[in-house]
């Protein structure tokens, strides 16, 4: 009877089923609509920044489009392959990515957003996209729209 109501594994079995039925998007825009009642949105200066999310798909899942070259993940060794996500997608995920950025690896990637207010550094929109060339650019007019106050 003593027990804390809310430990960490109340909401990691609880995590689909609130998920699913949007529980987590209401109670974040609930707390951005206390947020804006107490003006601690300024609604001037935001920043936004991103993340490479990795996918829950492995190299291996990531195989020919058209089926063809079935040992292409044969020992997993990909070294010297040409890949592309033109020519191969995941069987697993099929909207994850092959994307690399700077000097890292090629992965089977997300991409993630964050709108942020200046003033009090709080969030007031967050989104994921495919990782591409043109992720930032969505990303960007994405977030411009649900933008306070605009």
């Amino acid at each position: 009877m003593d027990a804390p109501v809310c430990v960490p594994t109340v909401f990691t079995k609880n995590r689909e089923r609130l998920t699913k039925h949007d529980a987590v998007i209401e109670f974040f825009n609930e707390v951005l609509a206390i947020a804006q009642k107490k003006n601690w949105l300024s609604g001037e200066h935001f920043s936004v920044d991103g993340t490479l999310i990795q996918a829950w798909a492995g190299h291996k899942s990531f195989v020919r489009k058209d089926g063809g070259d079935k040992d292409d993940n044969d020992g997993g060794n990909f070294k010297g392959r040409k890949r592309s996500n033109d020519t191969h997608e995941s069987k697993t995920d099929p909207d994850a990515r092959l994307y690399r950025k700077g000097k890292t690896a090629s992965e089977l990637r997300y991409m993630g957003y964050t709108l942020s207010d200046n003033r009090h550094g709080l969030v007031v929109s967050a989104m994921v996209t495919n990782a591409d060339g043109h992720a930032e650019r969505e990303a960007r007019e994405g977030h411009a729209s649900t933008m306070p106050g605009r």
